[in-house]
């Protein structure tokens, strides 16, 4: 099986491994190459932070993204460690999503960040028939934040009880509490 890593320089002069999406430089990172050539149109935007590959979407390509990202021979990203959810009130749209994905065969990371359409009810498409991980992390954040996840199969709080009023993690949330 042919080596997945390359060498790269470290600051102390030693050199040692390091995933391919450590490069930095755009254009060379075979993951976002792979990826254009499937849909150039796909990816809104494209970044890399301490050597993990950052792809922004829009909602409406999620799903398709994730389909691809997860079944495509030479990317199999098969394994959803963690949704993060950002509140960005009183900016708009107001819920960032980042999905972490790792493929654990090629020993390659990505970070896929879409932002929830504006308005009272966010949405975005559900993972959930893509990787299984996704049901309880979008629950959770459906729960604290009340971004609503669609066509998930189980969508209800898993944190806070049933009548609880609100959304914890919304920054407007009141701090003491509704009264």
């Amino acid at each position: 099986m042919e080596e997945r890593r390359v060498g790269l320089d470290a600051p102390n002069g030693t050199r040692g491994p390091h995933s391919l999406t450590d490069s930095d430089d755009l254009a060379q990172n075979p993951i976002l190459q792979k990826l254009q050539a499937w849909d150039d149109r796909a990816i809104a935007g494209a970044s890399t932070f301490r050597g993990e590959l950052t792809l922004a979407l829009s909602p409406g390509q999620l799903r398709r993204m994730a389909e691809y990202l997860c079944t495509e021979p030479g990317l199999e990203f098969n394994f959803l460690s963690d949704i993060s959810t950002v509140d960005r009130f009183p900016l708009e749209p107001r819920f960032e999503m980042n999905y972490h994905l790792l493929s654990i065969s090629l020993r390659h990371t990505l970070r896929l960040r879409v932002m929830a359409p504006s308005g009272k009810d966010p949405q975005v498409d559900t993972v959930t028939p893509v990787w299984t991980t996704a049901d309880w992390l979008e629950r959770e954040i459906f729960d604290l934040f009340g971004v609503r996840f669609l066509g998930h199969p189980d969508l209800r709080r898993i944190l806070m009880p049933e009548d609880w009023e609100g959304h914890p993690l919304r920054k407007d949330y009141p701090v003491e509490g509704f009264r």
